[in-house]
């Protein structure tokens, strides 16, 4: 009671001081004991993403013996490295796997964290510190793209520093290129990526995951949304259990990225020249694929540059602040619908836009197409969703409501619901497939009847698809006693309990 009015007389400074305490945690001890639901690997995958870290720290300080940061001779010594150098090449692939690894790793970290509501309070700025440090692990792949000196890296690098000017302000944009040295010339340009790349990116990465580890450190590891059993609430000590639990996982990480560098070795691309960047199509690496391709888009083009990136800059802005906007306390899956099938539509978004980036390099997009695919691929990942989401949670059981009972028993239904939904799920992807081509065959070759006749077909189907789902649902939701208005047409071979 006392702690209560104190709270009410405290002034908003003092309010916003102990608010900060709360998130950051600045008076409680550090290397507390981790619960024993935590000892699982999708806990650590952030853990994981350091390991990544340290393991480029030390493959790229090697590297460095070798490595002259002038556009000169930066190919020569990298080549150097892949044909002279022992186990140069192994080398150099371990760091760039390495590169992908982290960069993987972070991603996955932040949609489990997004998915299992971590970003809640009291880890809002866990979260926000979370952000920065995934932003900078793509500022380490971007800038560390261009070192080589290839032809592919130069170009996408090049197209990637062009893209700064049209979102910016004047004066900032002409801060950026100079702060990246663009306007000095190549070898200043290489330089200054060269000193990013192996100094500032660190240092600050290193600032924000102390604060993170504080905080984290502060108030442990998230607990599971549904009701754990108190054993596993059990704290176990983070020397040496937690600490050997981790190194078996960074040891299991380290030797499948090894395995892995060793069967796939990379391949050096040509190194840069004028007349082979003329004869190549500028591409950035895969982790940027997603705006290169929404780039691409015509109405995107020229004065619609601005708008785009100005799209992708709101995204990663609501990402950051999300755990400002998602507010709620509640963090179980089931209870969180709309969340979920957001989080769920920009996974297939970005996975969508980065294999179409890459199996159309250079090639200006149709605004019509991209309204296709992309809302295409919105509208299937939001049906499907739907559909998995009901009998995931709609907790169908043998006893059916007393409203409604199905004349069929509930593992016939079970089998009936999956093969419906599977046949919904290859019919509606091979619809699409074939409207997407259609539409592609109609806007590069001409209108044709054929092709007319082809692309109203699927686009008949793709209606089928949608009309088998929406049956689908409401037969789901009849059978589990939810449905409020009835369509006879929709219930032929239904019998109401008597």
């Amino acid at each position: 009671m006392a702690d209560e009015t104190s709270e009410e007389k405290a002034g908003p400074v003092v309010k916003f001081v102990r608010w900060l305490d709360s998130r950051l945690g600045l008076s409680y001890p550090l290397l507390r004991p981790v619960p024993q639901y935590s000892i699982n690997p999708f806990y650590w995958i952030g853990a994981l993403t350091v390991v990544a870290f340290v393991i480029q720290g030390v493959t790229g300080t090697i590297l460095l013996i070798w490595y002259v940061p002038d556009p000169t001779v930066a190919y020569q010594s990298t080549s150097y490295v892949f044909s002279s150098v022992n186990y140069g090449r192994f080398l150099e692939t371990v760091h760039l796997y390495g590169a992908y690894s982290m960069i993987l790793l972070a991603l996955m970290h932040m949609m489990r964290n997004y998915f299992v509501s971590s970003h809640k309070s009291p880890r809002e700025l866990m979260w926000v510190f979370g952000m920065g440090m995934g932003f900078l692990t793509l500022g380490f792949g971007f800038t560390g793209y261009l070192l080589p000196w290839t032809v592919v890296s130069v170009d996408a690098t090049n197209v990637g520093l062009g893209l700064l000017g049209p979102p910016l302000p004047p004066a900032l944009s002409n801060l950026a290129q100079s702060l990246l040295g663009i306007s000095g010339g190549a070898a200043t340009e290489l330089v200054r990526f060269y000193d990013i790349h192996i100094l500032i990116l660190p240092a600050i990465l290193l600032l924000l995951l102390f604060g993170k580890m504080y905080m984290f450190e502060a108030h442990g590891a998230a607990a599971p949304a549904k009701a754990i059993p108190e054993a596993q609430k059990r704290g176990v000590s983070f020397f040496p259990d937690a600490t050997l639990y981790l190194l078996e996982l960074a040891a299991l990480f380290a030797v499948a990225l090894l395995v892995i560098s060793a069967l796939f070795p990379y391949t050096l691309p040509a190194q840069y020249s004028v007349a082979a960047s003329q004869a190549a199509t500028p591409q950035p690496d895969w982790y940027f694929l997603w705006t290169y391709q929404v780039l691409k888009i015509a109405a995107f083009e020229g004065a619609g540059l601005p708008i785009a990136l100005t799209l992708i800059t709101a995204l990663f802005a609501v990402l950051f602040v999300l755990p400002f906007i998602d507010r709620g306390g509640e963090r179980r899956i089931a209870n969180r619908p709309k969340f979920v099938m957001l989080g769920v539509i920009l996974i297939a978004e970005l996975t969508v836009l980065s294999y179409w980036g890459k199996v159309t390099p250079g090639q200006i997009i149709p605004t019509e197409q991209a309204v296709l695919v992309l809302g295409g691929t919105a509208l299937i990942v939001a049906v499907v969703f739907v559909v998995v989401y009901r009998v995931m949670f709609a907790r169908l059981s043998g006893k059916l409501s007393s409203g409604a009972q199905s004349t069929m028993s509930f593992k016939s239904a079970q089998l009936w619901t999956a093969a419906i939904f599977t046949l919904l799920l290859v019919g509606g992807a091979l619809a699409i497939s074939g409207s997407i081509t259609g539409a592609a065959e109609m806007a590069s070759l001409g209108i044709t009847a054929a092709g007319l006749i082809n692309l109203v077909a699927y686009l008949a189907a793709v209606g089928l698809v949608v009309l088998g789902t929406v049956y689908l649902i409401y037969r789901l939701d009849l059978a589990n006693g939810s449905i409020k208005t009835r369509v006879a047409a929709l219930q032929v071979g239904w019998k109401d309990e008597e």
